[in-house]
């Protein structure tokens, strides 16, 4: 797949991924930050919380696929989703362990790499696709 970063459905995929990025970290500071709570763990709740927000504006604003079964939409999406929280939490914990970044630059680089590089492809290609057609940019 040859990502078009002009195409309007990869700029709106974008836009949904800071948003729900953002809330992702604001979750994840707020649990660490201000409750105490390990990062591995609260990482992993606002990534959860975050992927909700990010299928939610996927399906009804960036692929705009509504019509598709929406219980089969969101069992690829949480496949995928999962795919992207392995590799979330092991970026994290790879640069923050072994490359002694803080946890939110850590988190922060890890996002965005894994949100261009995996989580697009599989949502415009797996995910919301439209009548078993891939969604075209």
């Amino acid at each position: 797949m040859q990502i078009k970063p002009r195409s309007p459905i990869f700029v709106k995929a974008q836009l949904s991924s800071v948003f729900a990025t953002a809330f992702d970290f604001i979750v994840t500071h707020a649990l660490t930050g201000l409750l105490g709570l390990w990062y591995l763990l609260s990482s992993p709740i606002g990534t959860i919380l975050g992927g909700l927000l990010n299928f939610l504006l996927g399906r009804y604003w960036v692929f705009q696929n509504k019509k598709s079964d929406k219980v089969k939409q969101a069992m690829r999406y949480i496949l995928i989703w999962c795919g992207s929280l392995l590799l979330n939490t092991c970026g994290i914990y790879l640069l923050t362990e072994k490359f002694h970044l803080h946890y939110l630059m850590s988190k922060l680089l890890i996002s965005i790499t894994v949100s261009i590089f995996f989580n697009y492809y599989f949502q415009k290609t797996f995910v919301f696709k439209v009548n078993n057609e891939i969604i075209k940019s």
